[in-house]
């Protein structure tokens, strides 16, 4: 049975985000990316303490996609190393799953 996921991911802007979002949902590569404005980030980086606004990114998506939908993500990210990290998800909503699972599949050929 084809498993749902979360793909997690930080941008520093709504540009980025919109455009990473609206790039995965056209090439069915997820059913929808959640754009969650408003964070602020501590991290290290190049062995100093930095401090940055960002935006999250919770992608849905199936399982199968996860490796498609990073790379689509690292291309389109303006960081030299994005987070992305994918959350399995233990259960999904049967009618959510297949609206999922409908969102993400191949356009069929006439």
């Amino acid at each position: 049975m084809e498993r749902a996921v979360f793909i997690y991911s930080t941008v520093p802007d709504r540009a980025t985000a919109e455009a990473i979002g609206k790039a995965l949902v056209e090439q069915r590569l997820a059913a929808c990316v959640n754009i969650v404005p408003g964070m602020v980030s501590i991290y290290r980086w190049q062995d100093a303490v930095e401090r940055g606004d960002e935006l999250v990114l919770i992608v849905k998506t199936r399982a199968a996609l996860t490796e498609a939908a990073s790379e689509t993500i690292r291309t389109l990210h303006p960081y030299d190393t994005p987070v992305i990290a994918v959350i399995p998800l233990e259960s999904v909503d049967s009618r959510t799953l297949a609206w999922l699972l409908d969102a993400t599949a191949a356009p069929e050929c006439d």
